[in-house]
């Protein structure tokens, strides 16, 4: 029997890797040099594939940035498996402990997302408030959650402000992965190592939960080289 041809509506296996592709140095590009600094020449280029690809796929440059910021935050809650929707399930400070081990390892293997978050963070605009409304108060909501309630039992003081704990909680989680070459300059230390990611974990979950053996998996479970 004859193979059936495949219509513009049914992408073929090339369409989605090469549609793949094209998000993902976008991302990293959009990360590295703001919205306005990568265009969508450049992101072609780096991605080696006709620019023309560009529109076909997404149409505007607005919208794949819209869509590599739908992937990245896809991947997060991948990441995160069970553990992204903790905060409205009472977790145990143990459960606790294994989130944020998962995040020290997504962040770490994924720098732009928080090269991305910082860049549109730190300016007013629509898609500062796109990013917010869609992704970030989820985000801000379950951490809430979770700090609120391990916060009692780790005894934080009941005056600072769950807006505190969640920038300080992901301000220690990304700057060491964020300014890696700077590390490496000041102190010689390597931080994107397997054996320091793990250590920059069980740090945070002392310093949060005041217990580092908290959370730990067995070898390569959460730290697969």
């Amino acid at each position: 029997m004859a193979r059936r041809a495949s219509t513009a509506s049914e992408p073929t296996n090339k369409d989605s890797s090469t549609r793949e592709h094209i998000l993902q140095t976008a991302l990293v590009s959009f990360s590295s040099h703001g919205f306005d600094g990568a265009s969508t020449r450049s992101i072609a280029k780096v991605a080696g594939v006709n620019q023309g690809l560009i529109p076909y796929y997404f149409g505007t440059k607005q919208a794949l940035w819209r869509e590599a910021v739908d992937r990245a935050f896809e991947d997060l809650s991948g990441a995160l498996g069970e553990f992204s929707a903790a905060g409205g399930a009472n977790p145990s400070r143990n459960e606790v402990a294994r989130m944020i081990r998962l995040y020290v390892d997504f962040v770490a293997a994924h720098p732009e997302f928080v090269l991305m978050m910082n860049e549109e963070g730190k300016r007013q605009g629509p898609r500062m408030r796109w990013l917010v409304d869609r992704h970030v108060k989820p985000l801000f909501a379950g951490l809430t959650a979770l700090f609120d309630r391990v916060g009692r039992e780790a005894g934080f003081p009941g005056h600072i402000a769950a807006i505190h704990l969640n920038y300080i909680f992901v301000g220690a989680v990304a700057a060491i992965f964020h300014q890696a070459p700077e590390c490496r300059r000041v102190s010689g230390y390597d931080p994107m190592l397997p054996e320091a990611i793990q250590a920059h974990a069980d740090a945070l979950v002392h310093l949060f939960l005041g217990d580092s053996s908290l959370g730990k998996s067995e070898p390569g479970v959460f730290h697969e080289t």
